[in-house]
């Protein structure tokens, strides 16, 4: 991998291969010299996060370790993240790992500050503006996987366990001062979680494009990252060592993140529920979801797709476009079903209702009733695409 870059949009970003070398430096540019460093279990002891942590404790920088991070996170683990913020007198949050640890570093920086409980800065309305600004700290992002672009983004999702609903809290004062995108990070990141988390990626970018509403910024920034997953996503399912592949791939989750500020959609709003009743996978349900809610849309996004389609270097229609998704599931291993994450439909009424209030719901080109949220629930059930 020899592209290196730096770019603001507006998020600065530091971009290439071994520029986790410059984490010490970053964080000085965020005003951090007292950094909590907020992991995850399944990386907490892995050479590279000992490296990393070892370049903050080498600069001088009073480092200590937070790893309570569960694969959906839970209220609970950013309290806990609060009060070891606090116990260690930290300054800042260097968040690093996938989108879990991301999201749990970035709200417990955001939480550190406030008075008030974490769910009355849902995405709701102007709600964000209940938050004292000058309490929420900075922080220094570096992403291991190439999927949910928190790195990027101004919200995260985290679960109520008393509701078991994923809620997105959002303040603008969450992005992140500096990022560190280095593909050599990504390099030991299993097959599986590779595919899930571009799919991901790839649902960001799909969802922000189809999306209603004038943003051509966004729209421009979505179609480069479905372009980056088609050519690169397979590449580095494949090979992972592939060092080209994974610095694509990171650059189309921070792409996806970036995008969609315009919004998101039905795959969202589906998956949501799912995930946080069943605790499966945020990408790969995402990846399940895919292709049924794109037929459900099919009438209010055919021409916007067939442009997209072309763009791709594919026949300029729908069906070529969906063609190719369900050929990168096959190709990537994922599940054509549901029934693949051991989903079942016990709990339909209760996702259905879930769905149709998630905040990534109204982004959906047609509304997602009830019967609407079912139905699409039922396609991805039995496979069928159509109603």
């Amino acid at each position: 991998m020899t592209v290196k870059a730096n770019w603001n949009y507006p998020t600065p970003v530091r971009f290439g291969a071994g520029r986790i070398k410059e984490l010490a430096d970053a964080c000085r540019v965020a005003g951090i010299e007292r950094p909590l460093f907020v992991t995850d279990p399944g990386l907490v002891d892995l050479p590279m996060t000992r490296a990393a942590v070892a370049l903050l404790k080498d600069a001088g920088l009073g480092v200590e370790v937070f790893s309570e991070v569960r694969g959906n996170p839970v209220e609970s683990n950013v309290y806990a993240g609060i009060e070891a913020m606090k116990m260690g007198d930290h300054d800042g949050v260097v968040a690093f790992g996938g989108g879990s640890a991301l999201d749990v570093g970035k709200t417990i920086a955001f939480m550190s500050g406030q008075t008030r409980p974490m769910w009355d800065f849902e995405d709701i309305g102007d709600w964000w503006t209940r938050a004292d600004p000058t309490g929420i700290a900075p922080v220094v992002a570096v992403p291991t996987t190439a999927g949910t672009g928190s790195e990027v983004g101004r919200a995260t999702v985290i679960t109520n366990e008393a509701s078991h609903t994923k809620k997105v809290i959002f303040h603008p004062l969450m992005m992140p001062k500096v990022v560190i995108e280095d593909p050599e990070l990504c390099v030991g990141l299993p097959a599986t979680i590779t595919a899930w988390t571009g799919m991901d990626a790839l649902a960001h970018c799909i969802e922000a494009y189809c999306a209603p509403g004038y943003h051509p910024l966004a729209d421009g920034v979505a179609v480069e990252g479905v372009r980056l997953c088609k050519e690169f996503l397979p590449k580095a399912v494949k090979t992972g060592t592939d060092l080209d592949a994974r610095g694509a791939m990171l650059a189309a989750a921070s792409a996806g993140a970036t995008a969609f500020q315009k919004g998101l959609g039905g795959i969202h709003a589906m998956s949501h529920p799912v995930g946080a009743l069943y605790d499966t996978h945020h990408g790969l349900t995402n990846a399940v979801f895919m292709p049924y809610v794109l037929v459900f849309n099919r009438a209010a996004i055919e021409e916007k797709i067939a442009r997209l389609s072309g763009y791709l270097g594919l026949e300029p229609s729908f069906d070529a476009f969906l063609g190719w998704i369900l050929a990168l599931r096959t190709e990537i291993g994922i599940p054509e079903t549901l029934a693949g994450l051991k989903v079942d439909d016990a709990r339909l009424d209760e996702i259905a209702a879930m769905a149709i209030v998630d905040p990534t719901a109204g982004g959906n080109p047609v509304e997602l009733t009830t019967d609407a949220a079912k139905t699409i629930f039922a396609m991805a059930m039995s496979g069928r695409l159509g109603a």
